[in-house]
């Protein structure tokens, strides 16, 4: 639709978002779902928003759950900027306990609960830096960064595109006088992957670099932001098409991983050697290869204790791979393990969406299961 009220055919899409006609026709008739990098390039070469090519935020699919509570009042935190209105707060090691709990739901995939608490904890926080000593503002300030990385994150999770960059933007100006310097790393690591959405990959790979350049020390706590940095790298290059780039950050993020005490949870980085073969396999989508990719997804063996969103991203990845390697009935498998490990996260993702398409595209006859999960996406093909 976009496409053609642009008035361009499938060749001059192709040719200007860089991609073979052959690929434009697939994913608009559904045959084959899109990645991310696809989506910038498009939204790019259509000077549009990537959100009117996903339909993101799916609000139907949100509000069939119920009111998404804190949306609004987190946009008018981000709104208001460094002149956040301020609420009475606790003390501060009551903030850093409530601010480890909003982290926690976040983490088991209960973005609403996450999203709810969250504006009331930033104000409170803007609260305790008015009311901060000189020599207590940089640990208050270091609470907040951790507060604008989890907002960020939320914005994403529920498709807010939109207000991610002003998250990050917040996240910079904390990280500036925290007395935390691993936040200033973050915040250019997370930039990087922002700018995905957009086409933004060289920016992006720069951003990376003078992140990892920030990080000093070594112990669990710098190592997984370095680790966290090289697997934003890997992903970041793949959809820039620079597979060997792409290799080295996967390499690195290799060496690193076996220095964590399992799958580290600092910083939310949820760094370890299974997150790098969740991200070798992404990598491998990206770079073209879903054959690889889906045969070294389906052949991960996830722990018990790891974050069902990463879980749950990690077997969305691989129905898509299934589906571009013409396996439509293990790509549908796939999403059911999402479904099971990370069900709200699963059923917001957009991608999930066009993956769905895609196999009910492809199956000659609709399966019992096939249906059964489209209804439960809400979606009817």
């Amino acid at each position: 639709m976009q496409r053609k009220m642009a008035r361009y055919t499938q060749a001059k899409l192709g040719r200007l978002a860089g991609y073979s006609t052959s690929m434009i026709s697939k994913v608009e008739q559904g045959r084959e779902a899109p990645s991310d990098g696809f989506v910038a390039a498009v939204a790019r070469a259509l000077n549009i928003a990537p959100e009117r090519l996903t339909g993101s935020p799916p609000w139907e699919t949100i509000e069939e759950d119920g009111p998404l509570d804190g949306i609004g009042e987190l946009r008018a935190v981000l709104a208001e900027g460094r002149y956040v209105v301020p609420l009475e707060p606790p003390a501060l090691d009551v903030l850093r306990s409530e601010m480890a709990g909003v982290d926690l739901a976040y983490r088991n995939d209960q973005g609403r609960v996450a999203l709810a608490r969250m504006p009331g904890l930033l104000r409170q926080l803007h609260g305790a830096l008015h009311a901060a000593s000189a020599d207590r503002r940089g640990a208050v300030l270091s609470v907040l960064c951790a507060a604008f990385v989890t907002t960020e994150r939320l914005c994403r999770r529920f498709g807010f595109l939109t207000l991610a960059p002003i998250a990050l933007d917040r996240l910079e100006w904390a990280a500036a006088d925290a007395d935390d310097p691993l936040y200033a790393a973050q915040a250019k690591i997370k930039r990087a992957r922002v700018l995905m959405y957009h086409g933004g990959n060289e920016l992006g790979l720069r951003l990376v670099d003078e992140g990892l350049a920030l990080v000093e020390g070594s112990g669990e706590a710098p190592n997984a932001v370095r680790g966290y940095g090289h697997l934003c790298g890997a992903v970041v290059a793949a959809r820039g098409l620079r597979p060997g780039t792409a290799a080295e950050h996967i390499a690195r993020a290799r060496e690193l991983a076996p220095l964590m005490p399992g799958e580290s949870d600092r910083y939310g980085t949820l760094f370890g050697p299974v997150n790098v073969g969740i991200h070798a396999c992404a990598v491998a989508l990206e770079s073209g290869e879903p054959d690889r990719a889906a045969r070294e997804g389906t052949a991960l063996v996830l722990p018990p204790g790891i974050a069902p969103p990463r879980a749950g991203h990690h077997w969305q990845d691989v129905a898509r791979a299934q589906l571009q390697a013409g396996r439509p009935a293990d790509a549908l498998a796939a999403l059911r393990r999402a479904r099971a490990a990370a069900p709200q996260q699963t059923r917001l993702h957009p991608s999930v969406r066009e993956t769905y398409l895609g196999i009910a595209a492809a199956e000659r006859r609709r399966s019992e299961s096939t249906g059964a999960f489209g209804a439960w996406l809400r979606i009817t093909p």
